[in-house]
């Protein structure tokens, strides 16, 4: 991904209407941040914002949190939304390995949309369907453990489904062929352009049950 650096982003980005500058102290308590006891859904990684957005929209009675590291794209996201009118949607600037850091047993719906693959093996704890991330999210998810993932890499998708299985998690849907299903969907800014050169995009829905 290359990423273009933009001017004052920083100023913009804590300026921004929806965006929280000090994540840690609404942890555990984000529900008090929204005034409301609705589900919470996080994107990790949620680029330009276009997906957290439109389902923030979508879905006026579920809270949004998107969460990115890198500024040259949170800053788009700002501009984004700062012209709206989102009560139910709050942006986050964070790496995602402090995840568990922020959140605690309160997130009913983890997004990892067209996360990096870190394709080599020595990667592998950076990948966000790594054991090391699942037992991170064992520890914000509220009740239930629910992933959604979306991505073009077909190598990342078939090690998430193995991962996911082998750390407790049901694949209660999956397709190779998103576009070509029935399943509801909302596009992000890159499945757009996959999609618009014939790319296949792959999608699970993963639960796992607590005790």
């Amino acid at each position: 991904m290359r990423l273009r650096n933009v001017k004052n982003a920083n100023k913009i980005i804590c300026k921004g209407k929806y965006y929280i500058n000090n994540p840690y102290e609404y942890k555990g308590c984000f529900s008090k941040l929204f005034k409301n006891e609705n589900p919470i859904y996080i994107e990790i990684g949620m680029g330009k914002g276009d997906f957290i957005i439109n389902n923030a929209l979508d879905n006026p009675d579920i809270n949004f949190i998107g969460i990115e590291k890198y500024d040259s794209v949170l800053v788009r996201a700002i501009q984004k939304t700062d012209p709206l009118e989102i009560n139910n949607l709050k942006l986050i600037r964070l790496d995602a390995t402090n995840i568990d850091s922020i959140f605690d047993h309160e997130i009913d719906l983890i997004y990892l949309n067209f996360s990096d693959p870190w394709p080599k093996e020595r990667h592998e704890k950076r990948r966000l369907t790594s054991p090391l991330f699942l037992n991170k999210y064992d520890n914000i998810f509220k009740k239930d453990c629910h992933i959604i993932q979306k991505t073009d890499n077909i190598n990342l998708f078939n090690y998430s489904i193995n991962s996911l299985i082998e750390n407790g998690y049901e694949i209660i849907s999956c397709t190779n062929d998103l576009h070509n299903s029935n399943i509801p969907n909302i596009n992000t800014e890159y499945e757009t352009k996959f999609v618009s050169m014939g790319i296949k995009i792959n999608r699970l829905d993963a639960i796992k049950k607590k005790i």
